[in-house]
């Protein structure tokens, strides 16, 4: 991490950068009004340390030893105007703000009528942000691939009902790419491009999502370390997009016997995530738990652990859902979570502790 001199010029900025990229590198440039910061992307054994502390503009050179350097909380501490974590905007919508933040919708759209009944509840819940899958992965062949399986055609089609459900109710919308091919589709309708946890470590992926300038909501893999989970972050933010979301939705459970719950919810990750790096944190108890009945109770433990919000999911007949509809709550049940969160973030310790 190259940190520059108050007064540095443009042309010793544009000399550092030639610097790094002489050496095989690339720059992360973060411009501020009264400081520029510069994060090194790229194997830095190449890299004379000495040879960039001297030059001209050049204040001082940080290593950083860690593998998720440009979304540390020791990087993003030299950012102008940042506080405890960074702000990702959505429309109206501040996620890591001042209030949690609650992404809804069913686990896929199945039709246009299922999608706006369950978007009007969402809204008259409280929700911020609507979800709908269009491209599900699915552990068998044979199960429901959601209607972007059908071909472009009918995933547009899908997708055009998700962007007019959320203009129509005033929700900024979010669905999850399955693969490369989805990329440039997926970006035109939504607000939000989500990266489901069995592709977390897809790094081509991961870095044409970055490209599209749009948030981008990253879940941890129900087998990866903290380590990995951020390292992984890490490709979308070496990509040049810093507005990304993470998102915590259970890992797999250990020991023997009968599994009560779907995943184990790791709400212990959610703090120790945070004091690691300034990017905003979300929980998803609907995946962690595949238990309607346990989605209230995990919900606050995960406001109360300090997560910037929630994604659930929500359908207004769950015993029709083609997907997940166990783990679905209706709109009626959303208010009531919503509102106990919102109680509970008002008495948070960590909130007291930051104003």
């Amino acid at each position: 991490m190259i940190i520059m001199e108050t007064d540095a010029t443009k042309e010793q900025i544009a000399h550092v950068i030639r610097e790094i990229k002489k050496y095989g590198l690339r720059a992360d440039v973060s411009k501020g009004a009264y400081r520029t910061v510069i994060g090194l992307v790229g194997d830095e054994r190449k890299i004379p340390f000495d040879h960039f502390a001297v030059l001209p503009g050049v204040k001082e050179v940080i290593k950083i030893e860690i593998p998720y350097k440009l979304i540390s909380r020791e990087y993003g501490k030299f950012f102008e105007g940042m506080s405890e974590r960074m702000v990702v905007r959505v429309g109206d919508i501040e996620i890591g703000g001042d209030e949690p933040v609650f992404i809804v919708g069913p686990c896929a759209v199945e039709n246009k009528a299922q999608l706006f009944k369950i978007a009007e509840g969402v809204k008259r819940a409280g929700g911020h942000i609507l979800r709908g899958g269009i491209f599900k992965p699915r552990s068998s062949v044979h199960s429901f691939q959601g209607l972007g399986a059908g071909g472009r055609e009918e995933a547009e089609e899908a997708l055009d009902w998700l962007r007019e459900a959320g203009r129509e109710f005033g929700l900024p919308t979010i669905t999850e790419i399955r693969g490369e091919a989805q990329v440039d589709l997926v970006a035109e309708y939504v607000d939000i491009l989500q990266i489901g946890a069995r592709n977390m470590y897809d790094q081509d992926l991961l870095t044409k999502a970055a490209t599209k300038g749009k948030p981008v909501m990253l879940k941890r893999h129900f087998g990866a370390g903290i380590e990995e989970f951020l390292s992984f972050a890490e490709y979308i933010a070496a990509a040049g997009n810093k507005d990304i979301i993470l998102c915590e939705r259970g890992i797999l459970p250990v020991g023997k016997g009968k599994s009560y719950t779907r995943y184990m919810l790791d709400l212990a990750s959610v703090p120790v995530i945070q004091k690691e790096t300034y990017l905003p944190v979300l929980v998803d108890p609907s995946h962690a738990t595949g238990r309607r009945d346990l989605i209230l109770s995990m919900s606050c433990a995960a406001i109360a652990a300090g997560a910037s919000g929630l994604m659930i999911e929500a359908h207004h007949n769950p015993a029709e859902a083609l997907v997940d509809g166990p783990q679905a709550i209706t709109p009626d049940e959303l208010k009531d979570v919503i509102d106990a969160c919102r109680r509970i973030h008002k008495v948070n310790p960590s909130k007291r502790n930051k104003d």
